[in-house]
């Protein structure tokens, strides 16, 4: 596995391409993508403003319906940060919404989420680290690496 630089988070066009799910969630269209995204609502840890992102699912729990996302930005992504400084917030999927406390992850969770997601979504987990900034190889040891230095959380479902 190699790292060459981790993508800056996008402006202009591109930021706007990037946050148009945001509008079909809320036009009640979020179903459109089954359970492979989820809205996050969650609070900004400066302004305390409610905000949005779509992020994918990287692993769902059916069992205690906990949901796994990653940070694709790193640690300094906003929503990442976020949550960290208010770890409660709530997900939409399909047409659910659902209150959950967010739990960072430690590496070697990530390097596990991360060797098991590649298989089960080899295409996507290809474009993913390769926008990420990464090379691979494509064998489980070179996704768990890359799953190591990602930041993964664990939205847990709150009653």
């Amino acid at each position: 596995m190699e790292f060459s630089q981790r993508p800056a988070p996008p402006t202009g066009v591109r930021r706007l391409l990037f946050r148009a799910p945001i509008r079909l969630y809320r036009w009640r269209l979020g179903w459109l993508f089954g359970g492979r995204l989820l809205l996050l609502n969650h609070t900004g840890r400066v302004s305390g403003k409610q905000r949005q992102v779509v992020i994918e699912v990287i692993e769902h729990d059916r069992a205690d319906g906990s949901y796994v996302v990653c940070s694709g930005f790193g640690p300094t992504a906003a929503w990442y940060r976020n949550l960290l400084a208010t770890p409660q917030a709530s997900i939409q999927v399909a047409l659910r919404t659902i209150p959950v406390t967010a739990r960072p992850l430690d590496t070697d969770e990530g390097g596990d989420l991360m060797a098991r997601y590649a298989p089960r979504h080899p295409k996507a987990a290809r474009r993913l680290v390769r926008f990420m900034g990464f090379s691979v190889d494509g064998t489980p040891e070179d996704y768990r690496a890359v799953g190591r230095r990602l930041p993964f959380v664990r939205l847990e479902t709150r009653l």
